[in-house]
């Protein structure tokens, strides 16, 4: 692979001051060699070189959270804002319809949509296997949670068995940088017994855990109250509710309902620095300092939350509690599109947080969720050539003191998706979109 050298009106490190008359230089290995004004960063002949004109580069994104499986289901399941339960059931036959091909096309489709919107690492949720196998097909970068299900303590076995059976038929394919997590589900379809043997696995065998919890209202009531229509389902099933002995936390014996998901988690010693929280939009004060002092990391989606009336996330309060935060989409199914920037702009406006801060979420705040800051996250010399160019206004490429990082931020999430206009992964483009008529 060729070295490549970026340059644009400005480049935002995110890890130092903006660079106006920017110059990236990526190396042959993929990774992050130089960043800096245009005349200080070497030019190697064997460089090929990439002008994106009036345009700001950037790290690129990193999406805490998705579905790329479900690619293609926006518009064919309930709108999200039915009964929830409704709407899981609605998505469930949607996917129990669907074929195994087209589960790998969808997936396919979607790590490309993610690059034409300036994602470069994505933190997957899913049970078809199949996003793993196209982010390594394609040359991605992300983790590939696998989910397992299984809300009768009796199917403990058949469950774990299963999700053994899968991780060792795609392990072959989590090389290079692309991995495998373990995901149990949600507090509703995992029961107490499967939760405490999976993060026993993720433990043993090292992977990252994703897990739903605390994203509704429902969800709450069933696990504090056991009422609800998750309860009412259950009990339809004959599934004992999670008072049962039968669900009984090995961890922390005593903390059994009513106590909130968060807690039940907990109980169960799923929350861990591996761990990654997805939603946690109903959670206590007492929860927030739990996950702090179990150094678990939350995955932030806003436009899913309001579109499924579920609440907003104490961002600010997970924030100030030292928690790490990052943002993602959740799938298109919920919210239509995979668009980290207006996520950014809905935590931005929901939180009342500036630009900058914002950006980061997106960026190297969710790959410090991921466990990933090391590697990604910045235009730090030494990481991974994750860059993407973003057209913006032309106020934003104004020269002189008066341009600061928060308003070179403010154009990026002004422009948003549609101004992306360069993806370079692992210093591979990956995305290149037309420039146009007009544009510098």
């Amino acid at each position: 692979m060729r070295p490549l050298r970026l340059s644009a009106a400005w480049a935002l490190p995110l890890d130092r001051p903006p660079v106006r008359g920017a110059a990236v230089l990526l190396g042959a290995n993929g990774r992050i060699v130089a960043v800096g004004p245009e005349a200080e960063v070497p030019s190697p002949a064997d460089a090929a070189p990439i002008g994106c004109g009036a345009a700001i580069l950037i790290p690129g994104l990193v999406n805490a959270h998705t579905h790329l499986e479900l690619e293609g289901f926006e518009g064919r399941a309930l709108p999200p804002d039915a009964p929830f339960r409704e709407w899981i059931l609605a998505i469930r036959r949607l996917k129990e319809a669907r074929a195994p091909s087209e589960y790998l096309e969808a997936a396919r489709g979607g790590v490309r949509a993610c690059w034409a919107a300036g994602v470069t690492t994505v933190a997957d949720t899913g049970d078809s296997g199949t996003v793993v196998q196209a982010l390594a097909e394609l040359g991605g970068s992300g983790i590939a949670y696998h989910e397992v299900f299984g809300p009768h303590p009796g199917q403990v076995e058949e469950s774990v068995g299963g999700l053994l059976s899968r991780l060792r038929g795609l392990a072959p394919l989590a090389t290079g940088r692309v991995r495998l997590g373990v995901s149990p589900h949600a507090p509703y379809t995992v029961s107490g017994p499967l939760y405490a043997r999976v993060a026993a696995l993720a433990a043993s065998e090292a992977l990252p855990l994703a897990v739903h919890v605390a994203e509704s209202r429902e969800e709450s009531e069933f696990v504090s109250r056991g009422e609800g229509p998750f309860a009412e389902a259950w009990r339809s099933r004959g599934i004992p509710l999670l008072d049962d002995p039968s669900h009984r936390p090995p961890v922390r014996p005593s903390a059994r309902p009513p106590v909130t998901p968060v807690a039940w988690l907990d109980a169960h010693g799923v929350l861990g620095p591996a761990t990654l929280c997805i939603h946690a939009v109903q959670v206590t004060a007492a929860d927030i300092a739990l996950l702090a002092g179990r150094g678990a990391a939350i995955a932030h989606c806003p436009l899913s939350n309001a579109r499924h009336r579920h609440g907003s996330a104490p961002l600010g309060l997970l924030r100030r509690a030292g928690l790490r935060v990052g943002l993602g989409t959740d799938s298109t199914a919920s919210v239509g599109r995979l668009d980290l920037f207006a996520e950014a702009r809905a935590a931005r406006a929901g939180a009342g947080i500036g630009a900058t801060e914002a950006l980061a979420l997106a960026t190297i705040e969710a790959a410090r969720a991921l466990g990933l800051e090391g590697e990604i996250g910045s235009l730090t010399p030494g990481k991974w050539g994750d860059v993407i160019a973003v057209r913006a206004g032309p106020g934003a490429m104004e020269s002189g003191p008066g341009v600061t990082a928060e308003a070179l931020a403010e154009a990026v999430l002004d422009a948003g998706t549609d101004a992306v206009s360069l993806t370079v992964l692992g210093g591979r483009v990956v995305h290149r979109a037309a420039v146009p008529t007009g544009a510098a």
